[in-house]
């Protein structure tokens, strides 16, 4: 039975929103965030994780023990595979990528920090990424944590989006812009 988006969001938030608690009780939080993004992009990266952890057909049990074995093979830490097992015996794993976003929002705001994300047409390098993000902060004048997410569909440049705002310097964009004023020229 499919969620409802706000249904999903509300269900991510106080997920999120308690393992950030029990990640501040134990000094994990730059950990716990760290494993919840790699296993994001495992889940990106991975159509057979994707389907154990959205398939309604693959028992709980089996869910969590698979799980488990990515999480232990990941090296991620004792809190974040326990988690994912609580995920696993309730049947909620398929809030996984909704769960880290809010994680990571609200360990942003934690620290003063403004969330931006970032799309790409590549992966950007580290040299990239850091120049990126220090014109963000310049920009809104405060540290900016970046969450990244590569779309070849852009075909170059990047999207970034800070709150509400955002700015998109795709060559996507400027090839759909370039293409209205050559029509509105003939």
């Amino acid at each position: 039975m499919p969620a409802t988006s706000a249904t999903a969001t509300g269900l991510a938030q106080r997920y999120a929103t308690a393992l950030l608690d029990l990640a501040r009780e134990e000094n994990r939080l730059d950990a716990v965030g760290a494993d919840l993004s790699g296993l994001v992009a495992l889940l990106a990266e991975s159509r057979e994780l994707r389907r154990l952890v959205e398939s309604p057909v693959i028992s709980r049990e089996d869910q969590g023990r698979a799980i488990l074995a990515v999480a232990e093979k990941a090296g991620t830490e004792p809190l974040t595979a326990k988690f994912l097992g609580l995920l696993a015996s309730r049947r909620r794993l398929f809030a996984l990528p909704g769960i880290a976003k809010a994680y990571a929002a609200m360990l942003a705001e934690e620290r003063g920090e403004v969330a931006a994300e970032v799309i790409s047409a590549v992966p950007l390098g580290d040299a990239e990424l850091e120049s990126l993000k220090s014109a963000i902060a310049g920009h809104v004048g405060q540290s900016v944590s970046v969450e990244t997410r590569v779309d070849p569909a852009l075909l170059g440049g990047v999207v970034v989006r800070v709150g509400s705002r955002m700015l998109d310097a795709s060559i996507r964009t400027k090839l759909q812009h370039l293409e209205q004023s050559m029509r509105g020229m003939g």
